[in-house]
């Protein structure tokens, strides 16, 4: 196996685990806090929280990193370009999931979930747009990193 080929490999493996874990948040957790009343769903959000960081971000850095690498070392253009993209897209979720989820992520979880404030802005809607987004862009980047290391 070449340099090249383990490393489209690492590629795959944790773009893929990337958007099957936010894909897998998407279809099932997203919805199940969605339906919960407001004490439960504070609670639960901790509770699952508690250890993505720093596991996802290094997953989708180093993805995209590689990636970078391999559009780098790419032979012709449309493979560049196609692994270049993928890159981009993973480092577009890693902004998005920065910028977006973590700050909604902090601030539920620093609420007592058996005293919400009175005034308590309840972040699912927002964080929800914001999750469907990056999902999109890591499971867009997972279909070009596909095509370009299949081809």
């Amino acid at each position: 196996m070449t340099t090249a080929e383990l490393l489209g490999v690492l590629v795959l493996l944790g773009n893929g685990v990337a958007a099957g874990v936010l894909f897998a948040v998407a279809l099932s957790v997203v919805p199940a806090m969605a339906v919960m009343p407001a004490d439960r769903y504070v609670y639960v959000h901790q509770l699952l929280g508690r250890n993505w960081d720093p596991t996802m971000p290094a997953i989708v850095l180093l993805s995209a990193l590689l990636d970078t690498a391999l559009a780098i070392a790419a032979d012709d253009g449309s493979h560049a370009g196609l692994l270049g993209t993928a890159a981009l897209l993973l480092v577009a979720v890693s902004v998005v999931s920065h910028f977006r989820n973590v700050p909604l992520n902090r601030r539920v979880k620093a609420l007592d979930p058996g005293r919400l404030p009175a005034d308590w802005s309840d972040p699912r809607p927002a964080w929800r747009r914001w999750h469907l987004t990056r999902t999109t862009l890591a499971v867009t980047a997972l279909a070009l990193n596909a095509l370009a290391l299949a081809t």
